[in-house]
C-alpha cells in the first residue's frame, strides 16, 4: 500500500513555494539605484569643491582679463604675476604676517598644551572650555572686539594699527588650533616620561625640550600647518585690525572686486599656491608610505660609519 502511494506521487502536480510567499522582497533594483546615486553624489560633491579651483586655474591661462570668455591660451599671466606693486606688497604682508603669527602661536600653544596636561582635572577642563570659546565665536565678533581693544592704543601710538595689530590678532585666533592639535598628543605619551627625566637630573625646561617635544612633534607640525593655512586665508579678522595702508592678499582681492576685471596675476598666483599645496601633500604621503625617513636615516648612518672608518684608518 505504501509503495502504491509513493508511485502515485507526481511532483508536477504541486507548485513550488516562492520567497515572496514568505514575505521576502527583492531589493536588488533599489540597491543598484542607491549605488549609482552614491557615486553621482560623490562626483557632484568633488566637482562643487574643486569647481572654483578649476575655474581659477583655467582663467590663469586666459589671455584676456574677461571672466566670461576664453580668448587664447597663454603663460603671460604667470610671467607678469608679480608685476603689480600693490599686489606684491599684499602677498609679502600675507606671508610675513602668517609666518610670524604661526611661529609665535606654535611656541606659545605648545607650552600651554604641555602645561595644561599636568594640571588638575578641574582646572584642565576649565582651560579647555576657555580654549573652545574663540573657536565657536564668530569671526566678525572677534575682529570687531580686537579692533575696539586696539583702538585704545591709538592715543599712545597712531601708527599702532597695521602689522602689529593684524599679527597679534592672527596669533589670538590661531592659538586655539595649536592647543587642540598638541593636547591630544600628550595623552598618547607615557605620563611618567617627564618625571623620569627629572629624576635623572635634567632640568624641567630642558626635559620639556628634549623629552616631551620630540614625542609630540607630529601634533605640533599638524597644528602649525593648520594654523598657517587659517592665517593665510583669513579676511574678516584682518579686515578689522589691519589699519590704513596695510593689506593682505585676501583684503587686496576684496578691494578689487568692484572693478570690471581682476588683475590676471591673482589667478596665476592662486593657481601656483594650490599646485604647491597639492605637491606638498603628495610628497608627504609618498614620504610616509615608503618610510623615506627611515631610509634617509640609514643613508646618513652609513655615511657617518664610512667617515669614522676613514678617520680610524688615518690614525
Amino acid at each position: 500500500m505504501m509503495n502504491e502511494e509513493v508511485k502515485a506521487y507526481d511532483p508536477s502536480n504541486y507548485s513550488y513555494a516562492k520567497a515572496s510567499d514568505y514575505g521576502y522582497k527583492d531589493y536588488k533594483a533599489l540597491k543598484m539605484a542607491w549605488k549609482i546615486l552614491k557615486y553621482i553624489l560623490l562626483a557632484f560633491s568633488i566637482f562643487m569643491i574643486y569647481f572654483a579651483v578649476i575655474i581659477i586655474a583655467i582663467q590663469s591661462f586666459n589671455s584676456t582679463d574677461s571672466t566670461t570668455e576664453f580668448a587664447s591660451f597663454t603663460f603671460q599671466n604667470y610671467a607678469k604675476m608679480f608685476g603689480k606693486g600693490s599686489l606684491n606688497d599684499s602677498i609679502l604682508n600675507t606671508f610675513k604676517t602668517s609666518i610670524i603669527a604661526t611661529l609665535v602661536a606654535t611656541v606659545i600653544g605648545t607650552f600651554i598644551a604641555v602645561g595644561a596636561y599636568y594640571l588638575p582635572p578641574k582646572i584642565k577642563n576649565r582651560l579647555l572650555l576657555l580654549n573652545n570659546i574663540p573657536l565657536l565665536n564668530a569671526d566678525i565678533v572677534t575682529g570687531i572686539s580686537l579692533m575696539l581693544i586696539f583702538s585704545l592704543f591709538l592715543t599712545i601710538n597712531k601708527k599702532f594699527f597695521g602689522f602689529w595689530t593684524i599679527t597679534i590678532a592672527h596669533i589670538y585666533f590661531i592659538l586655539p588650533y595649536i592647543f587642540l592639535s598638541v593636547h591630544p598628543k600628550m595623552k598618547e605619551i607615557d605620563p611618567n616620561m617627564l618625571d623620569a627625566s627629572l629624576d635623572l637630573g635634567v632640568k624641567p625646561f630642558r626635559s620639556v625640550l628634549k623629552v616631551i617635544i620630540p614625542a609630540i612633534k607630529g601634533g605640533i607640525f599638524s597644528g602649525m600647518v593648520l594654523a598657517f593655512t587659517i592665517s593665510f586665508e583669513d579676511f574678516v579678522v584682518g579686515y578689522y585690525t589691519k589699519g590704513n595702508g596695510y593689506n593682505t592678499l585676501s583684503i587686496w582681492i576684496y578691494a578689487s572686486i568692484g572693478r570690471k576685471s581682476l588683475y590676471p596675476g591673482v589667478y596665476a598666483f592662486s593657481t601656483m599656491v594650490t599646485a604647491v599645496m597639492i605637491l606638498a601633500v603628495v610628497l608627504f604621503n609618498v614620504y610616509k608610505k615608503f618610510n623615506l625617513d627611515v631610509k634617509i636615516k640609514k643613508v646618513f648612518m652609513n655615511l657617518r660609519k664610512k667617515r669614522e672608518a676613514k678617520l680610524y684608518e688615518q690614525k
